[in-house]
């Protein structure tokens, strides 16, 4: 077994136009003094890095590096969750997501669909220059507004849809294997890959890639109810990455799953600061240790209550507490009697 690597958190909730928060020096500065290990980089923000300049040079992957190790932290992993939701939006999404790609694509869907294209793969090659493993992304969505329909789907639609996703997200997984990075799928509500069954579907439209894998996130399976401490033996050879990130579920008569339409801090469901939500860290700690997980634990920080200042400090030491240092010998070794083939027939009596 191996021993969870962290504590580390996701700079995307934290990057600031105010010091320390504006630039990737200062922002990993503070995240050291209060505890972390890790830094997990939005590839989005031009504060935290430069992408493109990341793919296409060593030296200044070197120095992002460096910058970050000065620091005493790591590069855990970059991500692209604003670029991967563009691989795949639905023309009715299009406006809404405009202020995830440059000014200039506005509006424009399939400008939009092949500059994340391209930026994925820049992650692929970026990731590769850092001496990254794997990488966290989004899916994109074809299907999303039909994920409870009325009136029923079309015959073949889902097929058609998982077809026409994977035929998009092929080319970008081939170019991860090339690099010898896992892409990591969140798995969440509003991408078409929000559970293990719609996971399993597009597995099985990418020919089981074994670049396409699984950032866990605990809190996204809360929302939906789903038993997020089982979905670890199913899919625990898919995992490769770990979202740390509390949530609660507390229905009401008056609104369950859906919210109604309310804002983050008057629905059923919601996103809370470690320690202050529902899910059981110390099942999923266990569980994902019992499976040999060979990465690092991630703080996402979102709360509708919680200061982010507040809730990273608090999160560094829950985590801290939560990582179990994997045993190299069983309990009860002291009773042992040892053993050779001649001694075990006697035992067996044959």
């Amino acid at each position: 077994m191996k021993t969870i690597k962290g504590p580390a958190i996701f700079l995307a909730q934290f990057a600031d136009d105010k010091a320390p928060f504006n630039n990737l020096k200062g922002i990993c500065e503070w995240m050291a003094s209060v505890g972390y290990y890790g830094v997990q980089i939005p590839s989005w923000d031009p504060r935290m890095i430069d992408l493109q300049k990341a793919a296409e040079s060593q030296t200044y992957a070197d120095e992002v590096k460096g910058i970050v190790n000065e620091a005493g932290l790591e590069i855990t992993e970059l991500s692209t969750h604003l670029q991967g939701q563009l691989v795949a939006v639905h023309p009715a999404y299009n406006e809404l997501f405009d202020g995830f790609a440059p000014a200039n694509l506005a509006g424009n869907l399939k400008g939009k669909t092949e500059w994340a294209t391209q930026q994925l793969k820049y992650a692929a090659k970026a990731s590769k220059n850092l001496g990254l493993t794997a990488h966290a992304t989004f899916s994109g969505a074809l299907m999303w507004h039909t994920v409870y329909p009325w009136p029923q789907r079309p015959a073949g639609l889902v097929d058609t849809g998982f077809t026409e996703l994977s035929k998009r997200w092929m080319p970008i997984l081939d170019t991860f294997e090339e690099n010898g990075v896992d892409l990591c799928y969140e798995l969440h509500p509003g991408e078409d890959l929000h559970d293990g069954i719609t996971f399993e579907m597009f597995l099985e439209k990418v020919n089981n890639h074994k670049r396409a894998n699984i950032l866990y996130d605990p809190s996204h399976f809360v929302l939906q109810c789903l038993d997020y401490l089982e979905f670890i033996d199913f899919y625990h050879e898919r995992i490769k990455m770990f979202h740390v990130k509390d949530a609660e579920f507390n229905p009401t008569g008056k609104q369950g799953v859906y919210g109604g339409y309310q804002s983050w801090i008057d629905r059923a469901g919601r996103f809370r600061s470690l320690g202050d939500g529902q899910v059981d860290f110390s099942g999923i700690f266990s569980k994902l240790s019992q499976y040999d997980f060979d990465g690092w634990a991630v703080l996402e920080w979102e709360c509708a209550i919680k200061h982010p200042e507040q809730g990273a400090i608090e999160g560094a030491q829950f985590i801290s507490d939560h990582i179990i240092r994997v045993t190299d010998k069983a309990f009860d070794d002291f009773a042992g009697a040892g053993s050779d083939e001649a001694f075990n027939k006697k035992i067996l009596g044959i």
